[in-house]
């Protein structure tokens, strides 16, 4: 619970994460202090290098020091906060600064794939530990030794991880019910007119919720499911016996909430992950054929082709260049 002093944080941003998810950090925070009319949370934004960060959209986020400046300042709470590339960053001199400054804090805290850092550095431990969706199978298959879960958020001791813009604004609203109680949480989610969501709730049965807003519980799961499949689909009709439809029904449904068969949005979530993967990775298009479902790298590139006009191999070289 709060003593009198403010809650001071370092917020560690690396190149290419997202304002929104920044923002889902620092505002509570912001509105917590409002609320109070105290800074009962005070922050620092760090880069690697102490100079502006670009993020995702465009901007250049200015910071007050850099990581390595940070280092023996021993903040309360330690947050990286990352987003595309995470993963080739955590090299380095980096990986030693982070280490200094994690020493003096209390807890530490993954953004989105901040995990990919706080792992490399050997700063999780034992820790239950979550990253975003689209990182969880690299993540299990770098890092087999950790207790990683598809969860929303996970708070497990001094190690705190939330998977991406929504999960970490309930979870700073989270740590701010145990530090000045629910109350306060309450008034921060009131403040942007959201409500708080468990931690433990999956993140694929969170996508597929959005998806499926104001509409049969059952979509929902059938989404769910084939987003945690995409490497084996399964039937549509094994799918409509596990939510408890027919097939049938299943495919009504899908007609009048998603615009599309169960088959086409299956076919569409395997395109999709397919694209990210050769936009954000080396791997062979062999390889993500498999990973995302498809016989062989031909029969990728046939649907890849169909759907977005160009061959798997385009983007490859557009994504090399930048």
């Amino acid at each position: 619970m709060a003593g009198g002093q403010p809650l001071e944080i370092a917020i560690f941003v690396l190149p290419h994460a997202s304002l929104l998810t920044l923002g889902s950090v620092i505002d509570p925070l912001r509105v917590a202090n409002r609320h109070l009319c105290r800074e009962a949370f005070r922050w620092r934004i760090l880069s690697a290098s102490g100079g502006a960060v670009p993020l995702t959209c465009g901007l250049g986020l200015p910071v007050d020091a850099s990581l390595q400046g940070a280092v023996g300042t021993r903040p309360d709470a330690l947050f990286v906060v990352a987003g595309y590339g995470a993963r080739e960053m955590a090299a380095g001199p980096v990986l030693r600064d982070l280490r200094g400054v994690a020493r003096g804090a209390g807890l530490c805290v993954a953004i989105d794939s901040g995990a990919w850092l706080l792992a490399a550095a050997g700063l999780l431990g034992g820790a239950r530990v979550t990253t975003h969706w689209e990182d969880l199978e690299d993540f299990a298959a770098a890092y087999p030794q950790l207790d990683l879960v598809p969860d929303r958020y996970v708070l497990d001791g001094r190690i705190a991880s939330a998977g991406g813009a929504g999960p970490a604004q309930d979870l700073m609203l989270d740590l701010i019910a145990a530090r000045h109680g629910p109350s306060l949480a309450m008034q921060v989610a009131g403040t942007f007119i959201t409500s708080r969501r468990a931690g433990s709730e999956s993140q694929l049965a969170a996508i597929a919720a959005g998806v499926a807003t104001g509409g049969d519980p059952r979509v929902a799961a059938a989404i769910a499911r084939m987003e945690g499949s995409l490497d084996a689909p399964e039937p549509v009709a094994a799918t409509a016996r596990a939510v408890g439809l027919s097939l049938r029904r299943l495919q009504a449904l899908f007609a009048a909430e998603v615009g599309m068969t169960p088959k086409e949005y299956t076919l569409e979530l395997r395109l999709q992950a397919a694209r990210r993967m050769i936009a954000d990775s080396r791997a062979p298009l062999a390889e993500i054929a498999v990973r995302t479902g498809f016989s062989a790298q031909s029969a990728l590139s046939r649907a890849y082709r169909a759907r977005f006009g160009s061959p798997p191999s385009a983007l490859r070289r557009r994504s090399s260049v930048r």
